[in-house]
């Protein structure tokens, strides 16, 4: 049998793809990682890694070793959890997000669950693609839309809106079809990570001559010139922008939890997930509710 705490410093570096990335978490040097790995492919007698300039990519020996190890890093934590006396939750919990929820929900959601927990340690990823739950870049996951494979488990958390907006100070646009006369605010369009992103259509629109791949960016933008679709609940933020077309234009999207499927078993992660389930739901309406009347600048034209 293998030692536990050499597995422990397999998966880090088969999920971080780097001695360096790996080092942090495991608080070691990033050469005695490198150390721990060769002496573990050497009493194997298979390489684990392709070492390259670009990182540490398993070998198909490897991907399989990350599979099993995975599932016993999950049983022994399930096991703690068994032990432990039922009490607030603590450790780590990182949860990956669309920079939107990232930005303008979760701070807030996190910090009330954390101020229930005060032994609970949340991390927010905030991330302009889909986060690679099977490296366990986090241990749950809000996304767009439903994740399509993968041993997941997925729950949809709530609706949300988007509308076009622009500064309060602006003449609004007539129509949809006047929207050429100014510039749009958008993604980059070969950058967008999920259909549900894609509003060109919706708009009619051709190109986008003020673009990013971040929502925040974007907002930010929209503060100085132009016109784009923006989240509603991220309005109450930029009290120069208000609403304007929502009679021709409104957008309805949705955000999911996406978690691995053998945490289902997690009482702490369970635990965790209804929370935050619950809190994004109550944040969301909030926001889009105090965007409706204008409190913080939401004000439609």
């Amino acid at each position: 049998m293998e030692n536990w705490d050499d597995i422990r410093v397999f998966l880090a570096v088969a999920r971080a793809e780097s001695l360096s990335g790996a080092a942090p978490q495991l608080r070691m040097d990033p050469a005695t990682v490198g150390r721990r790995i060769a002496r573990l492919e050497e009493r194997l007698g298979a390489a684990l890694f392709v070492r390259s300039p670009q990182g540490y990519a398993l070998t198909t020996r490897g991907e399989r070793l990350a599979e099993y190890a995975g599932r016993a890093e999950a049983a022994l934590a399930r096991a703690a959890e068994a032990g432990a006396p039922e009490r607030g939750l603590s450790g780590q919990i990182r949860i990956g997000a669309p920079d939107g929820c990232a930005n303008f929900v979760l701070p807030q959601v996190c910090a009330a669950i954390q101020a229930e927990n005060p032994d609970l340690e949340l991390q927010i990823l905030a991330l302009p693609r889909v986060v690679n739950l099977s490296k366990r870049e986090a241990d749950m996951a809000v996304t767009v839309s439903p994740p399509e494979a993968g041993r997941l488990t997925v729950q949809k958390i709530t609706d949300y809106r988007l509308s076009l907006a622009q500064r309060a100070d602006a003449p609004p646009p007539e129509s949809l079809a006047a929207l050429g006369k100014r510039p749009l605010v958008g993604y980059i369009p070969d950058m967008i990570f999920d259909r549900e992103l894609d509003y060109l259509g919706d708009l009619g629109a051709q190109g986008v001559p003020l673009a990013s791949n971040s929502v925040s960016v974007q907002l930010q933008m929209l503060r100085h010139a132009g016109i784009g679709i923006v989240h509603d609940f991220a309005l109450p933020f930029a009290p120069e922008l208000r609403r304007v077309l929502t009679d021709e234009l409104s957008l309805t999207r949705a955000f999911w939890l996406v978690r691995h499927a053998v945490d289902r078993r997690s009482a702490r992660l369970s635990r965790f997930a209804q929370a935050l389930s619950a809190g994004v739901r109550a944040e969301v309406a909030r926001l889009e509710a105090e965007c409706l009347t204008g409190t913080r600048g939401g004000r439609d034209g």
